[in-house]
């Protein structure tokens, strides 16, 4: 059995319609996929009814967003109730405050690289979470660079000159939100030393006091020292282990698939979350 548990569709910052996600996901050979949007849950209606025509397993999950010691980490939330206030009043904001981060951003960049609010639009869905990467698709379209990799490695990177902060809960609250919501907390990407500083070994000790269930330890931007750091990890604190593509679809060389997770972590969290997982 083939099990991708992290993947993004238009509701947030991938380039397929949600549907189309779990199409892919399907034509790639796969028995399960997880749609896990950064803080929506908007695209899981047309997965959920793509995932039917298809024969392929649906996974409701959530990317939320999170903050640890001033760095930007994210907990994937599975099989959470999407009603349940603790979550979503976290989502929410931390939603709101994405897009007034992206707007100020487009400002300072528009000083040097002129492109406006309505470039950033125009790369995306109605209903989608708006941030870097739609702000990096203005930029591809506007010609400054070749793809969102190269935007992001200049002018979107964090810390740049053109960087701004946004709200996000800490480590701890976020993972306390996914639990009180009913959903099952797993540590994206842990270990991706391209995406910012390490979180400390301690920092996972207290998510997983807070309630944290796992860590995605297979993941393209993990070293294979960090894949077995991470390991060692899990077995100390009892935590699950998955392994994830992190789609994005155009843009982002992820690809369906390329990790993945058991089907003994899989059940374990469907034993943990309140959803079912769509069969």
């Amino acid at each position: 059995m083939r099990i991708d548990l992290h993947t993004h569709s238009t509701a947030s910052d991938g380039t397929g319609a949600p549907g189309d996600v779990v199409a892919a996901a399907a034509a790639a050979g796969l028995d399960v996929v997880a749609l896990t949007d950064h803080d929506t849950t908007a695209g899981w209606q047309d997965a959920a009814e793509e995932a039917s025509r298809r024969g392929i397993a649906l996974v409701r999950g959530t990317e939320v967003s999170a903050q640890s010691e001033g760095s930007s980490i994210h907990v994937l939330s599975y099989l959470h109730d999407p009603r349940a206030p603790a979550l979503l009043e976290e989502t929410t904001r931390a939603r709101a405050s994405r897009e007034t981060r992206a707007r100020r951003m487009v400002e300072l960049i528009a000083a040097d690289l002129p492109i406006t609010w309505e470039d950033v639009l125009a790369q995306t869905a109605p209903g989608t979470t708006i941030g870097r990467p739609h702000i990096a698709d203005a930029l591809v379209a506007s010609g400054y660079f070749p793809d969102r990799s190269a935007a992001f490695a200049d002018v979107l990177a964090s810390g740049g000159r053109y960087h701004v902060h946004h709200y996000a809960p800490s480590a701890a609250v976020a993972v306390e939100a996914i639990r009180a919501s009913g959903g099952v907390a797993v540590f994206a990407h842990p270990g991706a030393e391209v995406k910012g500083p390490i979180v400390p070994d301690r920092v996972v000790r207290e998510m997983a006091e807070a309630g944290l269930a796992g860590l995605e330890v297979h993941h393209r931007d993990h070293s294979l020292h960090q894949r077995e750091r991470l390991l060692a990890l899990a077995d100390e604190l009892g935590l699950l282990v998955t392994g994830s593509s992190d789609y994005h679809g155009a843009g982002k060389p992820n690809v369906l698939g390329e990790n993945t997770t058991s089907p003994e972590a899989l059940a374990r969290i469907e034993e943990l979350g309140t959803l079912p997982v769509l069969r």
